[in-house]
C-alpha cells in the first residue's frame, strides 16, 4: 500500500514533493494525461493506491478526496495530434511538465524547490530541479498514487465526452485501448479525428 515514507525523507531535507504519473500512453486514440500532486504531511487518504487496481467508482471517490486534501495538484493533457508529431514518450514528458507546473502554481512553490517523484524508470527532461524515478511508484508512494488517480480519472472523463462525439467507437467503454470492439469499429468506420495515426496499421485502416 502506498504511504508517505519517501515524502517524509525529502521533507526532512527541506523539499516540497511532487508525485507525478501518467495515464494513456498505450491507447490508439485520445490524449496522454499526466497528474501531479503535492500532499501535506500527515494526510490520510484511505483507498488511494495504483489507479489501475481500483474500480471506476473507487477512483472517482479517491479523486475527490485527493483534490480536497492536496496542497497543490494539476493535470497536463497532450492531444493525439501532438503525440503523432513528437512520439508518445516526448508527449508524456510534455504532459508531466504541464501537470507539475500547474501543481506548483496552485501550491505557490518556486520552480527550483520541489523534488519530483516520477513513476517508472525515466525522468522529466525539461525539469531542472531535483527528481527521482520510482519503479512501481504508484503502489509505493502516496503522492505518486494520487497523481495516477488524477491522471486516470481526468482521461477517462475526457474519453466519455469523446464517446458522445464519436459514438461508433465505444470510447466510453474501452477508453481508446486495443479492445476487440475498438478494432472492429476501426475496420468498419476507419479512424476518427482523435485516433493516433502513428499507433494504428496504415495498411488496414481508413482515415478521414
Amino acid at each position: 500500500m502506498a504511504d508517505l515514507r519517501m515524502e517524509r525523507v525529502l521533507w526532512r531535507h527541506g523539499y516540497a514533493v511532487v508525485g507525478v504519473d501518467e495515464a494513456g500512453r498505450g491507447p490508439l486514440a485520445g490524449p496522454v494525461v499526466a497528474g501531479a500532486c503535492i500532499l501535506p504531511d500527515g494526510v490520510q487518504l484511505p483507498g488511494v493506491n495504483d489507479s489501475k487496481k481500483l474500480s471506476e467508482r473507487k477512483r472517482e471517490a479517491a479523486y475527490e478526496r485527493i483534490v480536497a486534501a492536496a496542497v497543490g495538484w494539476g493535470v497536463g493533457v497532450v492531444d493525439h495530434a501532438r503525440i503523432d508529431q513528437i512520439n508518445i514518450l516526448q508527449a508524456t514528458f510534455e504532459a508531466m511538465a504541464l501537470a507539475v507546473q500547474a501543481a506548483c502554481s496552485m501550491a505557490g512553490e518556486p520552480a527550483e524547490n520541489p523534488c519530483l517523484l516520477v513513476d517508472g524508470n525515466a525522468l522529466v527532461p525539461s525539469w531542472t530541479g531535483p527528481q527521482r524515478w520510482v519503479i512501481g511508484g504508484d503502489r509505493k508512494v502516496l503522492s505518486i498514487a494520487a497523481a495516477s488517480i488524477l491522471a486516470k480519472v481526468t482521461r477517462d472523463r475526457m474519453m466519455v465526452e469523446y464517446d458522445r462525439l464519436y459514438p461508433a467507437y465505444g470510447f466510453a467503454r474501452h477508453k481508446g485501448y486495443s479492445a476487440k470492439e475498438h478494432f472492429e469499429a476501426l475496420d468498419r468506420f476507419g479512424a476518427s479525428p482523435i485516433h493516433r495515426i502513428t499507433f494504428i496499421d496504415h495498411r488496414q485502416i481508413r482515415f478521414f
